[in-house]
């Protein structure tokens, strides 16, 4: 692995511009300190002690791309509830460009809601996660003023990422024709968590699921059968006329394929595989390796390059980002680290 390389890269992020087409989730976390168990049930009381509301799902990829130095323009739908606007008023607070966001008062901003508890002067741990979705697709009409959107954006893109959370933001449709407007221009990534063959010869160049997407795919169980890993990515590869597939395997790091290569490439994890909080660490990846391609990285340099980020988000509580300099700074540790 060419470190001095990887940095070169990653300093290309800075003013790439990305569309970020996707589900938008508010995270919000709710913090409380343990009381007393109910009299009424055998449940803890939590004294409420805060609330925080951060990007979530695409919203957290889009996030991601902004840390990461790129001009990220999102592109999806909030409702016109408080969730939407928190999201909406977050990246304005970070000055990206909102005008890709489109508010519906007929859609519901999809909300995952984590209650945290803990003692004093102790580490709070998740409790319960409540979620709120929304009862239906978008409408045909919203929709197409979606695509409206999608299609301004594209004009200047230097590549887009694609986050589909299952609520109807994003189809294959769609992604195929953002991809035919790019007239191959501009690279096209995808995470989807549910139906990613669906994206079949749709113009994306490469996928980063997680293996247990990929295992939903094949209906299998991969584990430690590496061979079982080899056929189910080889499969999707094919399938969907990839030029990489890179699926993240959490302790067990990520396996890249290639088109045109017999093997594929394991890369071990980054740091500690000890992970302090998994939460969006796939939006993370989906950033890192999209911008890397956009600069002009190799799928295996965009892809250790999203190694190294994703290792580093993981040691972070919450739903959390990268910056561009964390991610400097890790890169150039191991240079001087291997030169030791």
């Amino acid at each position: 692995m060419d470190l001095a390389a990887l940095a070169e890269i990653v300093e290309r992020f800075a003013g790439k511009e990305i569309v970020l087409f996707g589900d938008f989730v508010a995270d919000e976390f709710q913090f409380g300190e343990i009381s007393r168990v109910s009299r009424e049930a055998p449940v803890l009381i939590l004294r409420h002690r805060g609330t925080n509301v951060v990007p979530g799902g695409g919203a957290n990829a889009a996030n991601n791309l902004a840390a990461l130095g790129a001009r990220v323009a999102p592109v999806t739908i909030v409702g016109e509830d408080s969730a939407g606007a928190a999201l909406v008023e977050y990246f304005r607070s970070i000055a990206v460009d909102t005008s890709g966001i489109l508010r519906s008062r007929d859609w519901a901003t999809p909300t995952k809601t984590r209650f945290l508890a803990g003692w004093p002067h102790t580490v709070a741990q998740q409790v319960l996660r409540l979620d709120r979705e929304p009862a239906k697709p978008p409408s045909e009409k919203t929709l197409a003023q979606l695509s409206a959107k999608l299609r301004t954006n594209l004009r200047s893109a230097a590549g887009m990422a694609v986050s589909d959370y299952g609520f109807g933001v994003t189809s294959p449709v769609a992604v195929k024709a953002a991809a035919r407007a790019l007239k191959g221009k501009s690279p096209v990534t995808l995470d989807a968590r549910y139906g990613l063959d669906a994206y079949a010869d749709c113009g994306i160049i490469a996928a980063t699921p997680n293996e247990a997407e990929l295992e939903a795919v094949h209906h299998t169980s991969i584990g430690r059968n590496i061979t079982e890993l080899e056929r189910c990515g080889r499969a999707t590869l094919k399938k969907m006329r990839l030029q990489a597939l890179l699926v993240t395997r959490g302790r067990d790091g990520m396996a890249l394929f290639e088109r045109g290569r017999k093997t594929f490439t394991e890369i071990p994890v980054h740091g500690s595989d000890q992970a302090v909080d998994v939460t969006g660490a796939g939006d993370t990846v989906l950033a890192a390796y999209t911008l890397a391609v956009a600069s002009g990285a190799s799928a295996l340099e965009a892809a250790q390059i999203a190694n190294i980020a994703g290792g580093l988000v993981v040691m972070k509580r919450s739903t959390a980002v990268v910056t561009r300099g964390e991610l400097l700074r890790a890169i150039r540790a191991e240079v001087s680290g291997g030169a030791s």
